[in-house]
């Protein structure tokens, strides 16, 4: 099979679900997700894995007990396992997210924010 070229920003102009990751790739165990993002998500945490988030389009909140970080378009932040967050973005944003295989979106909560079964790219 030959690698093919993925097109982030492209694909996230398929995507109409907020708060929805897709998959667009899987490698040593990780997979990288996509999502468009406005509004507040759910406070959560992931006990056992370190999450990545990078904006490509956009801006995006993390809220973390007694502090926020800001990212702006092309930033990246790496929440630690066992580490409260909230993200959040007052305007809207294209994130991929960097995790294990099998990370639940909302961690250590289950709410209508939460996808069991988070599928490869698929245009919507």
């Amino acid at each position: 099979m030959e690698p093919q070229v993925i097109h982030p920003l492209h694909r996230a102009n398929g995507i109409t679900d907020l708060w929805s990751p897709q998959i667009l790739a899987s490698l040593n165990g990780q997979e990288v997700k996509l999502a468009r993002v406005k509004g507040q998500f759910t406070w959560h945490r992931h006990d056992d894995q370190d999450e990545m988030f990078m904006v490509l389009q956009g801006d995006l909140t993390i809220h973390f007990s007694g502090f926020d970080r800001q990212l702006a378009t092309g930033d990246m932040l790496v929440v630690p396992r066992g580490m409260d967050h909230c993200p959040e973005s007052t305007h809207g944003a294209v994130i991929l997210l960097f995790e294990p295989v099998g990370t639940r979106n909302t961690g250590n909560i289950t709410n209508e924010f939460t996808k069991d079964a988070i599928g490869p790219y698929q245009q919507g």
